[in-house]
């Protein structure tokens, strides 16, 4: 083994003091030697003494013709001490001597980014991606850039990428599914859930997601093993994920259309249906002389209790529990909740003999995009299911509720990507 070959192996071994050592015996009897200035201009770097190595990084760059892998490191140098302009220029130079190679392009697009060059930043990004289409470092950052650009949907393609990238092992089979279907690689996703069940027979939502992907076997809505399962996981996580991630709105929504339609009534019988975590418990409490919550997981019943808005919290399925009602509240809301019900009948149905007469009924959906030949509703690759707006109109006029309105908004996000809905507000009956 040569002294230099010694010498890096103590450095990337972080032994840097004997490496130290051993680059400063290859100089005493080699001065000009650039290779040993060059790496211990890095460690010095890394040592905290930035200036010793950039001088050193400097000095063998000037005593050997210049390499395009020394001018990336001084330029990782001189961004890591936010020299972002010098960076630039050492990154420049690396890419004018390798164009091919996707390391240098990316590095430079990322201080380009930095510097809100984003044309810039842009186009070495792509000419990285022109090298190297797998280069999950450049996907990354082109998603960056389009969410700095407020654009979703081509951020989200480019997150998706890089997600679905090489290797996959240890990467969640659910998260990867997302990831292909939002990429419209819908057979993909089916595949993964394919794989899930064969490791998890039993799992209802591996079982829940293929259906969705693959059309076969499609519940009339999601089953209570999907549902339990799924928020009794999420509920520690749930709040932080839904609202500060996703950007879920629903609370703000319910609030607008109980202002809307309940400008001074109080001391009402209240049901928050599907109350997960309790979210809406706050803008509901100052209506309400009773609040009920009911959901389907344990999980969240206990982080609703911990907000204490709620008189009674209830585990129980939302149609069952609603057809065992009669006139037992003055306003019933379901946030968040319907996206897993194909058909709505039974459930309007139920939540129109659970109502008084003149109860208010507010709900969001989600929408799924089609014309007028467009089936009622569709179960999303998400897994949840989306309701045409004529369907939903057509479903609680046949339960005798009076729809008041109905908003399109964006409930939330998936991926940067929005997530179209609607929030209707219906009265049942007579005042």
């Amino acid at each position: 083994m040569s002294a230099l070959d010694h010498a890096l192996q103590l450095h990337g071994q972080g032994r840097l003091d004997e490496a130290r050592q051993a680059y400063l015996d290859i100089l005493s009897h080699a001065p000009e030697a650039d290779d040993a200035l060059h790496y211990l201009g890095i460690l010095e770097h890394q040592s905290g003494r930035s200036e010793a190595g950039l001088d050193l990084l400097a000095r063998a760059l000037d005593l050997a013709p210049p390499q395009a892998a020394r001018l990336n490191d001084l330029g990782n140098v001189l961004t890591e001490l936010e020299r972002l302009d010098e960076a630039v220029s050492a990154f420049t130079v690396a890419t004018e001597l390798e164009p091919q190679d996707a390391n240098f392009n990316n590095n430079l697009g990322a201080v380009l980014l930095r510097l809100e060059r984003l044309p810039e930043a842009m186009a070495a990004f792509h000419r990285a991606l022109t090298c190297d289409p797998a280069f999950v470092p450049a996907l990354n950052n082109l998603g960056d850039l389009h969410s700095r650009q407020q654009q979703p949907d081509e951020a989200a393609e480019y997150y998706c990428r890089a997600y679905v990238t090489g290797p996959l092992a240890d990467k969640p089979k659910r998260m990867l599914g997302i990831a292909y279907y939002t990429l419209n690689r819908i057979d993909e996703a089916a595949a993964v859930y394919r794989e899930w069940i064969a490791e998890e027979p039993h799992n209802p939502i591996a079982r829940h997601l293929l259906a969705a992907c693959s059309g076969q076997d499609v519940p009339a809505r999601a089953d209570d093993a999907f549902v339990e399962t799924v928020f009794d996981e999420y509920a520690d996580s749930f709040d932080a994920k839904l609202v500060k991630s996703l950007g879920y709105r629903g609370p703000e929504y319910i609030a607008t259309a109980l202002a809307l339609h309940i400008p001074t009534a109080r001391g009402l019988r209240v049901l928050d249906g599907g109350c997960g975590t309790g979210l809406c418990g706050p803008v509901l409490a100052p209506y309400a002389s009773h609040l009920t919550g009911i959901d389907l997981s344990a999980n969240m019943l206990a982080r609703a209790a911990e907000r204490g808005h709620y008189h009674a919290l209830e585990k129980a399925e939302l149609g069952a529990w609603l057809a065992a009602r009669h006139a037992a509240f003055e306003l019933i809301v379901i946030a968040d909740v319907l996206i897993y019900f194909g058909a709505l009948d039974a459930v309007f149905a139920a939540a129109a003999q659970a109502l008084a007469p003149g109860g208010l009924l507010v709900f969001t959906v989600e929408i799924h995009a089609g014309g007028v030949q467009s089936p009622p509703f569709v179960i999303k690759p998400s897994g949840r299911y989306g309701h045409a707006p004529r369907y939903v109109e057509q479903a609680l006029a046949a339960q005798g509720l009076e729809l008041l309105s109905s908003h399109a908004v964006v409930l939330r996000e998936e991926f940067t990507q929005p997530v179209a809905g609607l929030v209707v507000s219906a009265r049942c009956g007579a005042a």
